[in-house]
């Protein structure tokens, strides 16, 4: 079985749009875990173009699933999971000025970064996911940083089984078996949906959790948030 994790950022693009609280991420938030999510994700970015800091405190007292924080680990982002203590935390190495997520760490370069603040998360007994490309060496010097999971960035999938070359999910699989033989756990995510995830999880191996966000939400739109959520659900088990 693999857990869902609705990743909630566009819910907050479309409030801060036009001000004000509506929708009201609080409470959406509730209403996925209620409709069967298994937890909700987060990626406050230092600009707080979507979701926020506030959102996030306010989250962390109501929620009842697991809380996934994603982001740079900047010193302000940092002292914000502690504060929060969710059960995980997601470095990504996101430029400040970027969109969305673009690539994973650079896990040999930035070994030695990436144990001294996963160590910190460890010390309050955070579970810590490391975001990497399909890359065996890459997931290779995650084990190595003390990290609990990595969370492989599915864009390179997505966009080759929208082109048809649904076999381009091999070097998926080949980095879920290493990191399953090495103690780490496998998350996945970024434009995975209904399109493409049944075939992601039939042919990947050890994926313990998926976070998807703007598919879903989009996809809600034509068929309903609760529809939508139950559909993964479908396909993840």
């Amino acid at each position: 079985m693999t857990k869902l994790s609705v990743n909630i950022n566009k819910i907050a693009t479309l409030r801060n749009a036009r001000g004000g609280n509506i929708p009201n991420v609080v409470q959406v938030a509730l209403d996925i875990e209620s409709f069967g999510a298994e937890g909700i994700t987060v990626h406050p970015r230092p600009d707080e173009r979507h979701i926020t800091y506030q959102d996030v405190l306010d989250l962390s007292g109501v929620l009842t699933t697991e809380f996934n924080i994603e982001g740079n680990p900047i010193t302000k982002f940092v002292n914000l999971v502690l504060q929060v203590k969710p059960a995980q935390v997601t470095l990504v190495p996101d430029k400040e000025d970027a969109i969305t997520s673009n690539a994973g760490w650079d896990t040999v370069k930035n070994k030695t970064y990436l144990k001294e603040v996963i160590s910190v998360f460890k010390e309050h007994n955070i579970r810590t996911s490391v975001f990497v490309d399909p890359d065996p060496a890459m997931v290779r010097a995650a084990a190595e940083t003390g990290a609990d999971r990595i969370e492989l960035y599915t864009e390179a999938y997505a966009v080759s089984y929208a082109n048809g070359k649904k076999g381009d999910v091999g070097s998926y699989a080949e980095c879920a078996k290493i990191a399953h033989e090495l103690g780490l756990e496998v998350n996945a995510g970024h434009d995975l949906s209904l399109e493409n995830i049944g075939y992601f999880k039939e042919k990947v191996a050890h994926l313990e959790e998926v976070s998807i966000g703007h598919a879903l939400i989009a996809e809600s739109l034509y068929m309903g948030l609760e529809k939508t959520i139950q559909n993964y659900l479908k396909l993840l088990k």
